[in-house]
């Protein structure tokens, strides 16, 4: 299994989040699982065209994914992907 983790920008939408241990084999799967136990994440992570959203970043093993149109990386037991949603704005 996988395990997932999550950036504090995220659990202010999802308080429920924490680390999950996921059994899937690429990355898209993950987020297809992801949506299956936190309703409307999906919609944080992807923009209506399945691809990653501006200011999310998804690192597997500590690498920045490549394929951020329809996340196809393969993942393994033991891998861990790690989902960050850059804040932006601020003062100005």
């Amino acid at each position: 299994m996988a395990t997932v983790n999550f950036t504090y920008a995220l659990k202010r939408f999802f308080p429920q989040l924490a680390p999950v241990h996921i059994e899937a084999n690429s990355v898209r799967e993950v987020l297809d699982i992801l949506e299956q136990r936190f309703q409307g994440i999906r919609g944080y992570i992807l923009d209506d065209q399945g691809r990653l959203r501006e200011h999310v970043n998804i690192f597997l093993n500590g690498e920045l994914i490549k394929d951020k149109q329809t996340q196809s990386e393969q993942v393994k037991g033991g891998d861990e992907v790690f989902i960050m949603q850059a804040l932006s704005g601020g003062a100005g």
